[in-house]
């Protein structure tokens, strides 16, 4: 219940997914006519099926705060659990509405209308087992397709052999330091800054990644989390955010202060 569950927040896919849905319904309305669907005319049919379909998409509308809200309080995280929770909610409002709707506008002068129990086993219950597919495929399809896009905008630093290697955004790398026959990459995780022993060699990442910037023979850090210059008994360092402190040799030194002075212009 507590695995992670691709998801995707944005509200454009959400709307494709609504729209989607509409038409859906009004298609199996349209053409399985359950109950006394069978009995509209021609205009009528086109007047509240479609309507059906406006209801399905504004249940599903209606509870976008609530899933951005859920998704930003588990820190940008959705889970199995949470997508049930979603599909509970969203199957029981749905299903009070498409009653609501069919009593008070369906046959609002019906003095003998359909009872709950019937009307759920032979519309509301069919209809969902026909819906929620639709649903759970889109917003699954969108989440693989957004989780595809964020891998692909990472970077790799790739361990010799098979020793394992670090994913990660350019971003959130922070600086590396050579340590003899591996290497120490610090970098952010959510918020918390982290550091992982690779092995490899600091020279061969600094040919892979020419948007780090070598300031040592033994570091390269990421220009992005450059904060501000340090002299200390006449050596020259670059302090960097969470308080890394990062040493510039006469070697890189001009080199450094041209990338980082115009990073800060």
């Amino acid at each position: 219940m507590n695995k992670k569950y691709p998801f995707d927040s944005s509200i454009k896919h959400h709307f494709i997914i609504a729209f989607s849905l509409a038409i859906w319904i009004f298609v199996f309305l349209f053409f399985t006519e359950p109950l006394d669907v069978n009995e509209f005319g021609d205009s009528e049919k086109l007047i509240y099926l479609p309507l059906y379909g406006l209801l399905g998409a504004f249940c599903y509308l209606i509870f976008l705060p609530v899933q951005q809200y859920l998704y930003l309080k588990n820190d940008k995280n959705w889970f199995v659990k949470t997508e049930i929770f979603f599909f509970l909610i969203f199957v029981f409002v749905s299903a009070l509405m498409a009653r609501l709707f069919y009593l008070f506008v369906i046959v609002p002068d019906e003095p003998n209308p359909y009872p709950l129990n019937y009307h759920l086993k032979k519309v509301i219950i069919p209809a969902f087992l026909t819906i929620l597919p639709i649903i759970i495929f889109g917003r699954y399809a969108f989440g693989k397709y957004k989780n595809k896009k964020i891998e692909a905008q990472k970077i790799e630093i790739k361990g010799e052999g098979s020793y394992e290697g670090l994913r990660l955004f350019l971003n959130d790398l922070i600086c590396i330091q050579s340590s003899d026959n591996y290497i120490e990459v610090f970098y952010l995780s959510g918020n918390q800054l982290k550091k992982s022993l690779i092995r490899n060699k600091l020279s061969v990442i600094d040919d892979e990644f020419p948007e780090l910037l070598r300031t040592h023979r033994s570091f390269i850090i990421n220009p992005f989390h450059f904060l501000q210059w340090k002299t200390e008994k006449g050596k020259l360092f670059v302090l960097l955010f969470h308080h890394i402190e990062v040493p510039v040799s006469k070697t890189y030194q001009n080199e450094v202060k041209t990338v980082l002075n115009s990073t800060t212009e």
